[in-house]
């Protein structure tokens, strides 16, 4: 356990604190939701330039960095589902399949000896997800201020692109504050169901056998 594993792992202790900050109705607590979230994704930035920079890069490190966000990102996606009832399950499921299947092609990588071959794209997708996940626990922050975010053209057990298009075009005041988290997480599936089709893509062989490393010669 050196130092970028360190703060991989302190990245999944932080996942109870985060959740129990956010799940209190109040707005001092989810102000502290928001820091921890954000402490917690810039340490994803230091424990990748320590390992370089440290020379501290690890098998277990690549496998264990990624593991700590889609740990932290899907913990945040689910929390917003009980938190908020216009954003649908089903995007939670088609975000945790995606990273299911990156996990394991990573693991199969490791036990070919090969490397994942990544993308620009994963990691403009990355970004964009944790900025989108603070910026709904910031709407959530508002919303605890206690701003009327309820309208009449949504049935709370379900929102929909046209309902959604409806609320914006109705001029409610607090429009942003209604759909804003469903937009967001619109936009975080797409990505991120996308991302995984590159990944796949690029990546097929690793799902073929043999699964360990070969030899020199190529067996």
């Amino acid at each position: 356990m050196n130092i970028p594993n360190l703060l991989s792992a302190l990245r999944i202790v932080l996942i109870p604190l985060f959740l129990y900050l956010l799940f209190v109705p109040s707005f001092s607590s989810r102000i502290w939701a928001l820091v921890v979230f954000a402490f917690a994704s810039l340490t994803d930035l230091v424990d990748g330039w320590s390992a370089r920079k440290l020379n501290q890069e690890t098998s277990f490190g690549k496998f264990l960095d990624p593991l700590a966000d889609k740990f932290l990102v899907i913990a945040a996606l689910v929390a917003f589902v009980i938190l908020d009832p216009l954003v649908s399950l089903w995007m939670v499921f088609v975000i945790f399949g995606r990273d299911l299947m990156i996990t394991l092609m990573r693991y199969l990588a490791i036990k070919k000896g090969e490397e994942l071959r990544t993308s620009q794209f994963g990691k403009i997708k990355t970004a964009f997800q944790m900025i989108s996940i603070i910026v709904i626990i910031m709407v959530f922050i508002v919303r605890s201020s206690g701003i009327d975010v309820a309208s009449p053209f949504i049935d709370k057990s379900h929102i929909d692109i046209v309902s959604a298009c409806d609320v914006w075009q109705s001029g409610h005041p607090n429009r942003l504050l209604i759909i804003g988290p469903y937009v967001l997480m619109m936009i975080v599936t797409v990505l991120t169901a996308l991302s995984g089709v590159r990944y796949l893509f690029t990546n097929w062989r690793l799902l073929l056998p043999p699964y360990v490393k070969r030899d020199q010669d190529g067996r």
